[in-house]
């Protein structure tokens, strides 16, 4: 029998509100992976943006592409396997061109944005398994309103649809590697051991062909 690969990178996505934090929280703890979360409270820009969002978007957007591509440098360095609660593409596929096609982001700042990311792609690898988070808008909200972080409470709805519409579109086309979607409509991972153990079963089959 061949020996079974360590995955070196599990990575979660899924629109504001889908459960991403909370599965990398479980899935870490099951499997002895190293969770890295989206530092929310710690962004110095996050608060202004949603207060403002012509002004700040650019520089949100730089600031997470930093941050990521530097957690991303850490975990190809590194020998354990790590999971992350969000992944780089989604600030270039998703969270950009939302903000520019909703006239938040200015066209020159986007493609400068693109052409940065297009470059720091190039120097890293994907991850070894995404797993996507599916929900409808309803089902955001109200685990949006759930959790009551502030600044996330006077989110746009349309803000909502326009990013699912575009992740929909990206996981469509997504190429980088093996991909794992749960629709948390019909599994509830986070309250459910009988949901969390069938996401189990799934991770297992992808990442170690276990059945």
């Amino acid at each position: 029998m061949a020996d079974i690969i360590k995955p070196k990178h599990i990575a979660i996505a899924g629109n504001i509100g889908a459960g991403k934090t909370t599965l990398a929280q479980l899935l870490s703890k099951h499997y002895k992976w190293i969770p890295q979360f989206e530092d929310t409270e710690n962004n110095p820009y996050i608060q202004d943006f949603y207060e403002d969002m012509p002004r700040w978007s650019f520089n949100l957007q730089i600031y997470f592409l930093s941050n990521r591509l530097n957690r991303l440098l850490e975990i190809q360095r590194g020998t354990e396997t790590v999971i992350q609660d969000r992944t780089i593409y989604e600030d270039a596929h998703i969270f950009a061109p939302n903000l520019h096609e909703m006239g938040l982001m200015s066209k020159r700042d986007f493609e400068n944005y693109f052409q940065f990311f297009k470059t720091l792609e190039s120097m890293v690898q994907p991850p070894d398994l995404l797993i996507y988070l599916k929900a409808s808008v309803p089902k955001l909200v109200g685990q949006i309103q759930k959790r009551g972080r502030e600044y996330e409470l006077n989110i746009r709805l349309d803000y909502l649809k326009k990013l699912n519409t575009l992740y929909t579109e990206w996981i469509e086309n997504y190429k980088g590697g093996d991909l794992l979607i749960i629709d948390v409509e019909k599994n509830n991972f986070a309250e459910n051991a009988e949901d969390f153990g069938e996401v189990i079963r799934k991770v297992d089959s992808m990442l170690y062909g276990l059945f």
